[in-house]
């Protein structure tokens, strides 16, 4: 679900690249879906099947995931902005769609793994964390390598309600009726089809942004942290992540760059304007309500559990994003 999505057009490109038959299940919302759609079906026209479909629809979602052996639900409602305007529409999606997918894998004779796509903000702002400013970043003042998964639950926003709530429908799913399952809390995410825009894909919509030459708005002082994950590493993290559901029903993996790939939002702007070789002019704006002053995945678990780790320094992701864009600046701007 949402295969024709930054993250869902990257995974299928790889699992066909595998020779495996993928079926896009998108409803095309979101911008910059059409044209990912399109660049997978010029590289795999016969392997690829399209459904053009809403996961608020209960009976076209159970008659897709009943053909499936394996679901990837990426579908969602992304942006924090767009959930505060409209939280119905936002549960909708991120809770109503995925227990239909839910339902419908529980409904199949032998149910398909259900990977799930979460996010860190069911952490909400981290109260308890303690955290200090250094320079041009906030850091942990205790030293931690970062969130791990133990981190209690706090969501913050009509988003992280639903999102969290998702979240905890895919784990006890696995629990209660044996579903297959597997949740990874994801940081930042960023790479090539990234179509991102101030509310949501921050690290594309800064790159965009500077070489389209237009300002940077920064919520707060600008020295908040996240660590950022070139997608063709969350990709990888997926694909072993369907082994674990099988193997291990239930668990949950916070995803991201992990301590080496963390990032200010200040001090990724200084590194695009190393890359594309401009000055980027940066506005401030008030906090948002929730906003993590730092947050940074521990990938401990992940990596223990399943041998995963990021390969994709950022300084190299960071230039192959800046190079997507550059070669698709029609499509992107």
């Amino acid at each position: 679900t949402g295969g024709a999505g930054f993250i869902g057009c990257n995974l299928a490109d790889a699992l066909l690249r595998r020779n495996e038959r993928v079926v896009v299940f998108d409803n095309l919302s979101r911008r910059g879906s059409e044209e990912n759609l399109r660049w997978l079906l010029r590289r795999h026209p016969r392997r690829l099947a399209v459904e053009i479909g809403d996961v608020r629809d209960a009976a076209h979602v159970a008659e897709v995931v009943a053909r499936a052996s394996i679901v990837f639900h990426l579908a969602a409602q992304v942006a924090v902005t767009s959930s505060v305007e409209d939280p119905a529409h936002d549960f909708a999606v991120n809770v109503q769609g995925t227990l239909h997918v839910l339902e419908a894998a529980r409904q199949v004779r032998e149910p398909p793994p259900v990977l799930f796509t979460s996010t860190n903000k069911v952490y909400g702002e981290l109260a308890g964390v303690p955290w200090a400013l250094d320079g041009t970043r906030y850091l942990f003042r205790d030293g931690r390598p970062g969130i791990a998964e133990d981190q209690p639950l706090d969501f913050h926003s009509p988003y992280g309600c639903s999102k969290g709530a998702a979240d905890q429908y895919v784990r006890d799913y696995a629990r209660i009726y044996g579903l297959p399952t597997c949740v990874f809390r994801m940081s930042c995410i960023y790479g090539p089809h990234q179509f991102g825009n101030e509310d949501q894909g921050w690290v594309a919509h800064f790159a965009i942004s500077a070489l389209a030459g237009r300002p940077v708005t920064l919520y707060g002082d600008g020295r908040q942290v996240r660590d950022i994950l070139y997608v063709d590493d969350l990709v990888e993290a997926l694909l072993l992540g369907v082994a674990a559901a099988r193997r291990a029903p239930g668990r949950i993996y916070n995803v991201g760059g992990g301590a080496r790939n963390a990032v200010s939002l200040v001090e990724l702007l200084d590194l695009l304007e190393q890359i594309a070789g401009a000055r980027i002019e940066r506005r401030l704006a008030p906090w948002r309500p929730g906003d993590q002053r730092i947050y940074v995945s521990d990938i401990r678990k992940i990596g223990r559990e399943l041998g995963w780790r990021p390969r994709t320094p950022k300084v190299e992701g960071v230039r192959r994003l800046v190079a997507w864009i550059r070669d698709n600046a029609g499509a992107v701007s």
